[in-house]
């Protein structure tokens, strides 16, 4: 299959007036259309680094992002970030949290606010719509930060640690739910996560970042023997363990 995008040997440093920091050098790896990467390293590695490159907030210094439509466009996928907190606004309706993004884009046309209907309904947000940020739970204010983050129908979802505010049970269900949702779209989703647990259960491959400034140092495909599609009975897999403790060992190891 295609990659949809072709990072190649992507390095950015910070410059201050105390020096140059290296964040990232290096880095190449491909995204295949539809497919789900894991992002995963030691904290303060460059992670979020390489979202903002991928989503074209940061220019790298060093290196290029080749894109592969399928109809042999060089049109970049639009991006859909969603970061740590969900940043719903309380002076705003769920509602009117949901179409920010069109809103600011120019593109409330009726396609794109019924797509936002259907989303509202299909999440079970419906009956919310009217209600404020602050009248939710943390899963449906993370679901009402997917559905803006969908409204504008990107071909690309970066996902920054999405569920890290959580408590343990609520981002085991919430993560669950929310990939879930993606993957009936078609996505195409990068997640950057501290959990490597989390990483195999969401990943068809987990990328291992060392410390900085972060390279590449595996590229581990995930399979699981699944006797149902649900993300939670993927902890019980045969296989889980195995590809926790090779993650581990390549991220503590040494260069």
């Amino acid at each position: 299959m295609q990659n949809l995008l072709e990072l190649k040997n992507i390095s950015y440093s910070y410059h201050t007036l105390h020096g140059e920091t290296i964040a990232i050098k290096d880095i190449s790896f491909g995204i295949r259309e539809g497919e789900f990467v894991a992002v995963v390293g030691p904290s303060g590695c460059g992670k979020s680094t390489l979202l903002s490159i991928i989503a074209g907030l940061l220019e790298p210094e060093h290196g290029t992002i080749a894109v592969n439509n399928p109809d042999g466009s060089l049109a970049y996928p639009r991006i859909g970030y969603m970061l740590q907190h969900d940043y719903l606004f309380e002076w705003r309706s769920v509602y009117k949290n949901v179409i920010l993004g069109l809103e600011i884009n120019h593109m409330l046309t009726e396609e794109r606010t019924g797509y936002v209907n259907k989303l509202l309904k299909e999440y079970d947000l419906d009956k919310f719509r009217d209600k404020r940020p602050g009248e939710l739970s943390g899963g449906m204010k993370q679901r009402a930060a997917l559905i803006r983050t969908l409204a504008l129908d990107p071909g690309l979802l970066l996902l920054d640690e999405p569920f890290s505010a959580l408590d343990y049970q609520t981002r085991l269900m919430v993560s669950a739910d929310i990939c879930s949702l993606i993957r009936a779209t078609g996505k195409t989703m990068i997640i950057v996560t501290h959990d490597l647990s989390e990483a195999i259960s969401i990943a068809d491959r987990v990328i291992v970042l060392s410390g900085r400034p972060a390279r590449v140092k595996c590229e581990l495909p995930i399979k699981l023997t699944l006797k149902d599609n649900s993300l939670l009975a993927s902890r019980n897999a045969p296989e889980f363990n195995s590809y926790f403790n090779t993650l581990w060992e390549v991220l503590i190891s040494d260069e």
